[in-house]
Order: C-alpha cells, then structure tokens, then sequence
C-alpha cells in the first residue's frame, strides 16, 4: 500500500478520475485470496496494493451516494479510499467470503465519519440513533413527500419515528440540525435591522447575583471556621467526623477512640453541633452589621 493512489485533481475533475481507476483489474475470486494471504502472511505491500486499486471503484461508487451533503466529492473519495486500506489491512480471507463484502462497512464507516465531522460547525451523530436519523432522514422524508422545509407535521414526524426505531423528539430535533448552521450576526429582516443574536435570552444569573452568592458563601464559610475555635479538641474532632466528612465515622468507632459509650459521642456531638450554630449566627449578624466596604473606606476617623 505503498504506492500513491489516483487522487481527483482539479485539473481533470472526477470523470478523469474515473476513467484513471478503471484501468486497474477486477480480480478473481482465487487471485484476491492469494494476494490477501501474501499480504497477511508476509506484509507484500505490491499485494495489498493491488487488493486496494483493485476496490478503487467500488469506493467511487459508494462515495456518489453522499454527495449531498455539499462537501468536496474528492475528500469523500479520499476518505472512502482510507476505509477500504483499513479493510484490506484487516481482511481474513480464509473466512470465506469476499474483501467487497467487507469493505463496504469500512468504507461506508470511514465516509460517515468524516461526513459528521465536517459537515456541521456543532459536533452531532454521537450515538447510534443519530447517526441512523442523520444518513436516513432526507430518504425517510421524501418517502412521504415531507420535502418542504421547516419542521414537519406530527404524523409525519410519528411514521419516520417508528420507521427508524427512534423517538419522535430524535426526528425533531435531528430534521431542525440538518437545515444547516445559521450566523448568529445574520440580520433579521432584510433591511438589515437587528441581528439574531440580539434575540438570545441569557438565563444564567447576572455577575452581580453570582458576586453576591459568592461573597455570601465565603462569609458562612468563614464564620464556620471561626466557630469551630469554640470547641475543644475532643468536641471538634467528633464534630468534624460525624458533621464534615463527606464519609462519615460511625459512633462505634469514635467510642472506641476516645473510650467512651456510643451514646456519650452523640450527645457531645449534639452539644458541640449547638455551639457551633450559635457561634456562626453570632458571626453572620456581626458580618451584616459592618457597614458595606465603600462605606468603610470613605469614612472619617472621628476626633
């Protein structure tokens, strides 16, 4: 596979590259078996070559089925082309049967990959639903006459729904991506008035509400390690391995450790559950007491 494959120049377009792969040989059934075994066998790279040019067509063909997609004929020929040497590198042929009927999925595979990857700016067709609705839906659509643009009617969006085995929403959603991507600096009408973007409704919170619950936070935060100083050392530990941590110790074990009764940890977690909740309220209604910092800094020192 190391020689250079024919490519569709700009020059001579796809017609001459048609005419370029038809002079490679269909080989018979006993001769793909032998190169495919000196290929699999003793890596003859003349013999994989052969199997490849020799399928060459076949990738033509298979590719002119997505040209509908509005992207350059000739890179889905190349990518169809990588498809079928990933075949020809992983071809069994003692299994019996021949390398077109399993190349076909490599070099459908390879093309719908790329299809995928470069046909929308919105990466799409992760899972196998979609992937079926993306290359079946514009066949699907015109099997019932749904060829107009924009969303389709409930009934037909149910039949294509239970044709493909997906969801109704699937169908929706899928038929709303393959119109295509659309510039959110496009104008709304045709005078040019506003653009799509000024429509945009942001529903996350204002930088103001996100500073507020932030700096609300940070102070309850605060004011809980300043709390925490109101216990001894026995009280904050089991209150920090009952209350703080996100596994908790059981009772059991912190009888064990400080030998005493399970009973008697819980009520000096109790205890010291009271005193810290306290000692932070107290901390808060100092906090909201202060007057706000501008205030502070634009004050003067009193005689």
């Amino acid at each position: 596979m190391a020689a250079a494959l024919p490519m569709i120049s700009a020059e001579g377009g796809l017609n001459r590259y048609l005419a370029e792969i038809r002079r490679f040989p269909m080989l018979e059934p006993q001769e793909e078996y032998m190169l495919a075994k000196r290929w699999r066998e003793h890596g003859d790279r003349d013999a994989a070559h052969r199997l490849v040019t020799s399928h060459l067509r076949l990738v033509a063909k298979i590719a002119m089925g997505y040209r509908g997609y509005g992207l350059p004929i000739g890179e889905v020929v190349s990518e169809g082309n990588v498809g079928l040497m990933q075949a020809v590198k992983r071809f069994e042929p003692e299994k019996g049967f021949r390398l077109a009927t399993y190349a076909m999925w490599w070099i459908r595979a390879s093309i719908q990959e790329y299809i995928l990857r470069s046909w929308s700016l919105v990466k799409m067709g992760t899972t196998a639903n979609q992937k079926k609705l993306f290359f079946n839906l514009r066949k699907a659509k015109s099997q019932i006459s749904a060829l107009e643009d924009g969303d389709m009617r409930p009934d037909q969006v149910a039949t294509i729904a239970t044709r493909l085995g997906v969801t109704a929403q699937d169908v929706i959603d899928m038929n709303r991506r393959m119109s295509g991507d659309a510039s959110l600096n496009a104008p709304l009408r045709q005078e040019g008035e506003g653009e799509w973007q000024d429509w945009l409704v942001d529903n996350s919170s204002s930088q103001e509400v996100i500073l507020a619950d932030r700096e609300e936070s940070d102070n309850r935060l605060g004011a809980l390690r300043s709390a925490l100083g109101v216990l001894n050392d026995r009280e904050r530990r089991i209150f920090e391995a009952r209350r703080l941590m996100d596994d908790p110790i059981t009772l059991e074990q912190l009888s064990e450790e400080f030998h005493i009764s399970r009973e008697r940890v819980r009520q000096i977690e109790v205890r010291a559950f009271e005193k810290v909740q306290a000692a932070v309220k107290a901390g808060i209604a100092q906090l909201e007491a202060l007057p706000p910092p501008a205030a502070q800094i634009g004050a003067r020192p009193s005689a």
